[in-house]
């Protein structure tokens, strides 16, 4: 239930998809009431306030019932005046002008009305505010599909044939199997039978009716446009005015459409080199098999029954993809990297699969991160996406090339970084330090799954870790640092204890050999003599040797 800490938590946030603030000055209606709920629950599901002003001033809603307002009675009316019937969860609000009624209500999976049969659903205006508007036969199909409810890709097409997929396509089929490795048992079957196997056909009257997924990936263009005129793909480039410099569209059937989009990303992308000992690493402006995935997954899992296009928009400095739809069902962006793989477009994907485009684990989110993460760069960026769209994007921009070469060496050592690794050392590249609860949300993994991965980096020599207050920090080993250039800051004790003094000597002395007093000043921050106490203390308890001529040549090693 909602209370008043909560209560000034939402009308600060303002209003948006999930929260309605509605003026009682005036006592609205059950009807507006029982409208805005059938909203929200064909949406995303939300709060509806009444007794709240657009702008956030509280005004206080009136009673319902005689002199009060029955929570329960409320509940019933909307429950009776819903179909299907919508449950709501209402909570009345005392604030200094006047009672809140605050009603709730969780997202539905299927589409509700009210018993006088309006349905409604929230959007999002041109300015940015949200607005109740009709839920259209057209959006709930679209609510369905984003449901999981609904696989658009396999309905079958009205008045199309199988002389309506194009040969040329079958053979660009076959090709790409070939290329890609794909299911080869479907390279000796004749037109008909790869149709009848991917399941793109299905048999009507004795004849081969072509379904959606059917039509997007074998269809002839013309009939592609026509039957399904939503699919099309803008490649558009832009200067740094956000000048169009190139607009291209392409309504191709889907395995030449990738095809183009990957030739123009080609043709566009440039690369450098690093040496890793007899090696030249090339370190492109952007990742090729992260790109790939991205578009393929932005036309794969996109909402084909909405009147968007896919984007794919290169700016000076990153790219941004744009798929209609919102995320399935249960993935977000805060788990989208440990979700298992949900499909818009479950017929469409499994013809994917089969033919090589993607992989079976259909795990292509891991290798847009991957593409990104192994050239020092930021992760992919996700936040941008809504339920009108999921927007990606790729950073682009001067690449480490010292913390690919890192990867490259790594991989080539036979200590191919994981993902989740590679998440955490891009983040103290970029950010110098990270704590657990952090290092947890950036790799959406649990809590104890977290600290192995960093206890296991800081076993490798990658990370140290120093407690500050009850947390521990985790950032890069001096040997790190050097290795990916990073200019080694001193460390003053800002929270630094005596462990972590240490750590800095041995991680110095390991780097390079040895390690002198006028070193473990510059290093940590301290005077002469707390760094002949510290060297001392060290000394004592065998962690350290000295050697050398004293007083002016000593330096000190490490004794393991």
């Amino acid at each position: 239930m909602i209370d008043s800490n909560r209560l000034m938590e939402i009308v600060k946030s303002g209003e948006s998809l999930d929260r309605e603030f509605k003026s009682d000055r005036r006592m609205i209606n059950d009807r507006e009431i029982y409208e805005e709920i059938v909203a929200f629950a064909n949406t995303s599901g939300g709060v509806l306030l009444i007794g709240v002003e657009d702008d956030g001033t509280i005004t206080g809603a009136k009673p319902r019932h005689d002199k009060t307002t029955d929570p329960l009675k409320l509940q019933s009316a909307i429950f009776n005046n819903t179909v299907p019937n919508i449950n709501t969860r209402i909570s009345l609000v005392p604030t200094e002008n006047g009672i809140v009624l605050a009603i709730e209500v969780d997202q539905y999976p299927e589409p509700c009305a009210t018993t006088e049969g309006k349905s409604l659903h929230r959007t999002i205006k041109a300015d940015g505010q949200p607005q109740t508007v009709p839920f259209y036969p057209r959006d709930q199909r679209s609510r369905r599909v984003d449901l999981g409810l609904l696989d658009f890709s396999a309905q079958t097409m009205e008045d199309v044939s199988f002389g309506n997929l194009d040969p040329l396509e079958f053979e660009r089929l076959r090709q790409t199997i070939v290329r890609l490795r794909g299911d080869r048992s479907l390279l000796e079957l004749s037109n008909e039978e790869i149709a009848k196997a991917l399941r793109l056909v299905e048999s009507k009257d004795g004849k081969l009716v072509p379904n959606v997924a059917g039509l997007l990936l074998l269809g002839k263009e013309d009939v592609l446009r026509d039957k399904i005129p939503t699919h099309a793909v803008h490649f558009q480039v832009f200067d740094d005015q956000s000048n169009v410099r190139v607009n291209d569209v392409f309504r191709y059937p889907l395995i030449r459409l990738l095809f183009e989009v990957e030739s123009r990303f080609s043709a566009r992308i440039e690369e450098d080199e690093v040496s890793v000992g007899f090696y030249r690493v090339p370190i492109p402006d952007y990742s090729r098999d992260g790109f790939r995935e991205a578009v393929n997954n932005a036309v794969l899992h996109r909402d084909y029954t909405r009147m968007d296009a896919v984007y794919v928009q290169w700016y000076p400095d990153h790219i941004t993809i744009t798929s209609p739809g919102g995320l399935p069902p249960g993935i977000t962006i805060d788990n989208i990297l440990v979700h298992e793989p949900k499909s818009k477009n479950p017929l469409l994907a499994e013809s994917f699969k089969r033919i090589g485009i993607i992989e079976q684990t259909g795990r292509g989110v891991d290798k847009i991160f991957m593409g990104q993460l192994r050239y020092g760069r930021p992760p992919p960026d996700y936040g941008r996406s809504d339920i009108t769209g999921v927007r990606v994007i790729l950073k682009g921009g001067e690449a480490s090339k010292r913390f690919a070469a890192f990867v490259y060496d790594s991989d080539r050592q036979g200590h191919r970084l994981t993902l989740e690794e590679l998440i955490l050392l891009n983040i103290l590249y970029l950010d110098q330090r990270i704590d657990l609860i952090s290092a947890q949300k950036a790799m959406q993994t649990d809590f104890a799954e977290a600290q192995s991965i960093l206890e296991a980096l800081r076993s490798n020599g990658l990370i140290v870790a120093n407690e500050k207050g009850d947390q521990q920090i985790y950032e890069l080993s001096l040997e790190m640092q050097k290795k990916l250039g990073l200019p080694v800051a001193p460390a003053r004790l800002d929270g630094f204890d005596r462990i972590r003094q240490e750590e800095l000597v041995l991680d110095y002395t390991s780097a390079h050999g040895k390690i002198t007093r006028g070193e473990v000043v510059q290093l940590l921050g301290i005077s002469d003599t707390k760094a002949r106490r510290v060297l001392e203390r060290m000394r004592a308890e065998n962690k350290l040797k000295q050697e050398g001529k004293p007083p002016r040549w000593v330096y000190y090693v490490s004794t393991k």
